[in-house]
């Protein structure tokens, strides 16, 4: 096929850098091994766009939280991934969560029907000499990850992501369990929760502390991400640490009580049908058996039918602040843009966004021209700098977009007030760059 840019992977980063590049009238060939007898540990399937873990793009609160502003931020240009997620949503209090089998087809049909779109079911195991996008995220196949070391001169760095059961919502026993978003958000009943007593917390803690784990294997001594803790390892950290954190109880009012349940385990609707239901927080890597027995001594579990058990997988990433220009560029190999998770941003909707620029930043390149990164008080901005020199090298870990990336607000503020400054601040700036 004749192209002028190959995109090298066909997940939420690699979707919208074709997409961007399409809608500006290049000829893009998308490669993805699934569906070409490849698969990965982590994948079900070989739609475009697949949502492996949580079925989340988490805040969709544009005025004060990073997160919801970035989706702002990416809608206002167009892209592919939160069109899909918007209309493919599911109830999840101000979250934008959604069907993902709806959105991974929704993603997969609109670059099939493309026009300047050719999408190829391949495994690609060599770095091209032409313009391309690597986008194989953080579970690039092993002999492609060996030319991305060579050319780059380091090893990957690498952690691990581990991923939450799903269960089946006419299994949950709602005699005990009930519908309420943490203190009413949303319209008040976005989440199915599960209570626990005192006693019944530290059996829980106990059990899962005592559970049989996957093994390390090859993968020994590689740090967890922090925002995608398996729940074993959290609790390994103390007793209290689960009731702080995905099993906290407070904001939540126990039908049967009247009060804040001492611990409280979340499930999130995962489906339009609202058939499936995640559990949240809960990533771990127990063995497929333990998990069953141990989820179904939660309250309201008992007989939990699960569709897919949690799991374990390995994510590699560059450091990318030493190896990637302010355009996303291998410094050493400038035809080549890396975006999404491989670049060591953290999450669906950062991942998507990275795509987005770098297929913006190739489509500039191709018409012979330089687009300007979006300005550091933006999210993406924010995201793309810490991506590309704000962050130290030597110590470069997976990030999600936080205000701390931003540019500090000057002069004193309060505090209540400084995040509506942020988001009030980055959308003047995105209006400037877009006008200009």
């Amino acid at each position: 096929m004749e192209h002028d840019i190959h995109v090298i992977g066909g997940g939420l980063a690699g979707s919208e850098a074709a997409w961007q590049l399409a809608e500006a009238g290049w000829r893009v060939r998308l490669s993805e091994m699934r569906g070409g007898g490849d698969t990965t540990p982590a994948h079900h399937g070989d739609s475009l766009a697949e949502l492996v873990c949580s079925n989340s793009f988490r805040s969709d609160d544009a005025e004060s939280n990073a997160v919801g502003l970035l989706h702002q931020e990416m809608r206002a240009l167009g892209s592919l991934i939160l069109r899909e997620g918007d209309h493919h949503r599911v109830p999840a209090g101000s979250a934008l969560a959604m069907d993902r089998d709806g959105f991974s087809a929704g993603v997969t049909a609109a670059l099939e029907a493309h026009p300047n779109v050719t999408i190829v079911r391949e495994r690609v195991d060599t770095l091209p000499d032409t313009p391309a996008i690597v986008a194989t995220g953080p579970l690039t196949a092993p002999a492609l990850s060996e030319r991305i070391a060579g050319e780059t001169g380091r090893d990957a760095l690498a952690f691990f992501d581990a991923i939450a059961p799903i269960v089946h919502r006419d299994s949950i026993d709602l005699d005990t369990a009930w519908f309420q978003s943490r203190w009413n958000k949303g319209d008040g009943t976005d989440y199915i929760n599960c209570p626990l007593d005192k006693d019944q917390y530290h059996a829980f803690v106990d059990a899962l502390l005592a559970g049989e784990k996957s093994e390390y294997r090859e993968w020994e001594n590689v740090p967890y991400f922090e925002g995608c803790m398996p729940i074993e390892v959290m609790a390994e950290r103390g007793r209290e640490t689960l009731r702080f954190g995905p099993m906290k109880g407070v904001g939540l009012d126990d039908p049967r009580t009247g009060r804040w349940p001492y611990a409280a385990v979340q499930l999130r609707q995962d489906n339009a049908h609202g058939t499936l239901w995640n559990i949240v927080g809960f990533q771990t890597k127990l063995k497929h058996a333990e998990q069953v027995r141990l989820f179904r001594t939660i309250p309201g579990l008992e007989k939990a039918e699960f569709a897919r058990l949690g799991g374990l997988h390995r994510n590699t990433f560059i450091r990318s602040p030493e190896l990637l220009d302010p355009q996303l560029r291998l410094r050493s190999r400038p035809n080549l843009r890396f975006a999404g998770q491989i670049t060591g941003c953290e999450g669906y909707v950062e991942s998507a966004a990275i795509g987005l620029l770098a297929g913006r930043f190739a489509a500039a390149e191709l018409r012979g021209e330089v687009m300007a990164p979006p300005p550091v008080e933006t999210a993406l901005g924010a995201l793309l700098g810490h991506i590309t020199g704000g962050a130290a090298a030597e110590s470069y870990q997976p990030m999600n977009v936080n205000f701390g990336l931003f540019p500090p607000i000057p002069g004193r503020t309060k505090k209540a007030d400084r995040k509506k400054l942020y988001t009030d601040r980055a959308r003047a700036a995105l209006a400037e760059w877009i006008a200009a």
